[in-house]
């Protein structure tokens, strides 16, 4: 039987994943066995053969048949990243937030077909709660100056608003 041959990355095993980067996989008895996904052929084809002296493959089989020993390819080879528990709680609480994310927002455009009054009252409250915010972010400096010169100033002796003056008059000493 004439040997496999080899893929676009120059390799056995090793196939280029669309962004660039390699994926490596062995096919033992009927299964492929994914080895991972690196970042240069090299390191894949690494991950490769230490998968292949595992499974007591040929050295023609091989992509660096000058590697002598599976200690040896083990240790050319990257550290594989084994899926654990832990990884698989995360992975599975990640996808029941994006499931009741997207199923909010599926009732969301329900709510907003249903009660198209409701989303321009809310609209119109933001943008008025906006503009009142605004309007007390430029007058503040002019209230607390107000308040300076009045002598008969309802503030105590802590209060933050003394701090608009005090910034105000100090950017002109600089």
């Amino acid at each position: 039987m004439p040997p496999r041959r080899r893929g676009s990355s120059g390799f056995r095993g090793v196939r280029v994943r669309p962004r660039g980067r390699f994926y490596a996989e062995i096919r033992a008895g009927g299964f492929r066995l994914t080895l991972g996904t690196y970042n240069t052929p090299e390191l894949a084809a690494r991950a490769y053969d230490a998968a292949a002296w595992r499974f007591r493959r040929p050295r023609r089989d091989m992509n660096f048949p000058d590697v002598e020993s599976l200690e040896e390819a083990e240790f050319l080879a990257p550290a594989l990243s084994l899926v654990d528990d832990e990884d698989r709680r995360r992975h599975r609480q990640v996808q029941r937030r994006i499931a009741i994310a997207k199923h909010d927002e599926q009732l969301m455009r329900q709510w907003r077909a249903q009660f198209p009054n409701d989303v321009v009252n809310t609209d119109a409250f933001f943008a008025d709660l906006r503009a009142q915010r605004r309007f007390n972010r430029r007058h503040r400096p002019s209230v607390a100056e107000f308040e300076l010169e009045n002598p008969n100033t309802t503030w105590t002796e802590n209060d933050p608003r003394w701090d608009d003056i005090w910034t105000e008059t100090t950017s002109d000493d600089e």
